[in-house]
């Protein structure tokens, strides 16, 4: 199934969208988050008849499992640039799983043509990052609850950098990044939408931080997106600075090949309980 069509919303009533948590994009059996926040905001697009998050927050109140899905939104303000709407996810039983707000623009066209940038992450080249996720070979260690590569991994083509897959062996590098290539399978364009899942598909970076590798749940991701991505490889670096009360924040970077920068994040999520 395409990333399209697993993220497919139908609009019922003004307001009102019902879709499917597709099968297959989970971990561990709860669907990845930035999965979730994609199929999400593809309503809360339409809802705006904007085609691009410009920024978008969600709160995870529940995990969300395979099966139909609802959303209600209401539009907080229409602007010349952006429009602004908040929503809820919710589960067949209607319990929420997700509350939004986002900003809604079109991105076909930079707002500004000024420019300055730190400069792209050090990214291991492509071709030498051969470990795709979704072929991790069987006899290496599981990564948490649930077999490696995990379900959803196999929807997407992820490389990791090498110096930052030592978790995947036991080998953990003792830094708290992740580092890698990202891209959806079988040529299927990139679009903005694709980017939230994109700025939560890597393995948490606290794999590699000596730290339990188990599930990391997020308890709100907030995705910045400054342009449409191009239709090839994007590089990605994600990082951690602080691990204190029991979480820990996770900052992410979407690169292009070019240097162009295209997205950004911030996740604040739970320690793994080990």
């Amino acid at each position: 199934m395409s990333f399209a069509a697993a993220t497919a919303m139908d609009c019922t009533t003004p307001g009102h969208y019902r879709g499917t948590i597709a099968e297959g994009w989970d971990i561990a059996g709860n669907a990845n988050g930035g999965y979730l926040l994609s199929l999400a905001a593809r309503a809360l697009s339409h809802h705006t008849e904007r085609p691009d998050p410009v920024t978008l927050t969600a709160h995870y109140l529940r995990p969300g499992r395979p099966g139909p899905v609802s959303l209600e939104c209401e539009t907080v303000k229409t602007g010349r640039l952006f429009a602004t709407v908040s929503g809820r996810l919710a589960d067949a039983e209607g319990k929420p799983m997700l509350a939004l707000l986002g900003s809604f623009g079109d991105l076909a066209q930079p707002i500004s043509d000024i420019r300055r940038l730190d400069g792209a992450p050090d990214v291991t080249p492509l071709e030498e990052c051969n470990r795709h996720l979704g072929h991790v070979q069987a006899e290496e260690p599981a990564a948490g609850n649930g077999a490696v590569p995990p379900a959803f991994h196999s929807k997407v083509d992820l490389r990791l950098d090498p110096r930052d897959a030592g978790f995947l062996t036991a080998t953990p590098s003792g830094d708290a990044r992740m580092r890698g290539w990202f891209r959806l399978r079988n040529d299927e364009p990139m679009d903005t939408l694709a980017l939230l899942t994109a700025l939560d598909a890597f393995p948490p970076t606290i794999f590699n931080a000596n730290l339990p590798v188990a599930w990391t749940p997020t308890v709100e991701l907030t995705c910045h997106i400054r342009s449409r991505p191009p239709a090839d490889w994007l590089m990605a670096q994600f990082t951690s600075r602080f691990v204190s009360g029991g979480m820990l924040e996770e900052d992410g970077e979407l690169w292009t090949q070019d240097g162009e920068l295209v997205a950004q994040s911030r996740q604040l999520a739970l320690l793994p309980r080990g």
